[in-house]
C-alpha cells in the first residue's frame, strides 16, 4: 500500500513538472569561465571578454506569458562592486500552451554575428526610474546582481541584440550596458530633450560597435 502511494506521488510529480514546463526540452546551458555554451535554441558557444566576471544564472517561467527564461549575467566592476559594464545573455521560449504568442521588436536595424541575424536597438536609462514586475527579466537580473553585492550605475546606456527563431517564438538576447559617466553625461542629458541629446547619435554608434566587439558567437 505504501509502495503504491509513493509510486502514485512520483507519477503525479512528473505530470506536474511536464505540465509546467511543456513539451519543449529543458534548457541545458553551461558556463565555463567567460563562455556560455548552449546545446539548443540555438546551438552556439558565446564568448565574452576575459575581464568579464561571471555573476550567476537564473532560470524561471514567466507565468503571465508562459515564457521560459534562462539568464546569464557577467560584469566588469570596480573594487566596490560598482558595475561599469554589464554583459547579459538570455534565452527565451514560449511554451506550447501559448501558441498565440510571438516575440516582437520595433527595431529596423540588423547585424549579422556568427552567421546569425540580430535586431539591434540602443537607449539610455536612469537606474530605478521605472517600476518593474517582480517576474520580469530585469527584476530577476537586478536581484541576481544585488545578491552578489553588485551595484548598477545611476545612468546607463545599453545595446540590445536579439536573434529570433522558430517563427519568433524563441530568442537569444544579448544586452550590453555601460555607465554613462564615461561620456561625461547622464541619461537625462542624453535623452530626447536633454542638454546633450545632439551627442547621442555618435555616442550610440560607438556604443553599438563596442557591444558587437564584446561578444563572439561560434
Amino acid at each position: 500500500m505504501h509502495h503504491t502511494i509513493r509510486t502514485l506521488a512520483a507519477i503525479l510529480l512528473c505530470v506536474t513538472v511536464s505540465t509546467t514546463w511543456g513539451a519543449t526540452p529543458a534548457p541545458f546551458r553551461t558556463v565555463h569561465g567567460h563562455t556560455v555554451v548552449s546545446l539548443h535554441d540555438p546551438k552556439v558557444t558565446i564568448t565574452l571578454p576575459s575581464s568579464a566576471a561571471y555573476v550567476g544564472t537564473d532560470h524561471w517561467l514567466m507565468k503571465r506569458y508562459a515564457d521560459q527564461i534562462e539568464l546569464f549575467a557577467f560584469v566588469d566592476a570596480k573594487t566596490a562592486r560598482q558595475v561599469q559594464k554589464l554583459y547579459w545573455v538570455q534565452f527565451e521560449a514560449y511554451l506550447p500552451s501559448r501558441p498565440d504568442l510571438k516575440h516582437g521588436y520595433g527595431s529596423k536595424r540588423h547585424v549579422t554575428l556568427g552567421g546569425m541575424d540580430f535586431l539591434v536597438d540602443a537607449w539610455v536609462t536612469s537606474t530605478g526610474q521605472s517600476s518593474e514586475e517582480p517576474d520580469s527579466d530585469s527584476a530577476h537580473l537586478k536581484n541576481l546582481l544585488g545578491s552578489a553585492g553588485y551595484k548598477l550605475p545611476k545612468s546607463t546606456m545599453s545595446v540590445r541584440l536579439v536573434h529570433l527563431m522558430d517563427g519568433k517564438r524563441k530568442e537569444l538576447m544579448y544586452l550590453y550596458s555601460e555607465d554613462t559617466a564615461s561620456t561625461g553625461y547622464s541619461a537625462a542629458d542624453l535623452k530626447a530633450g536633454g542638454t546633450a541629446h545632439s551627442h547621442w547619435p555618435s555616442i550610440q554608434a560607438d556604443l553599438i560597435k563596442r557591444a558587437e566587439q564584446s561578444i563572439t558567437f561560434h
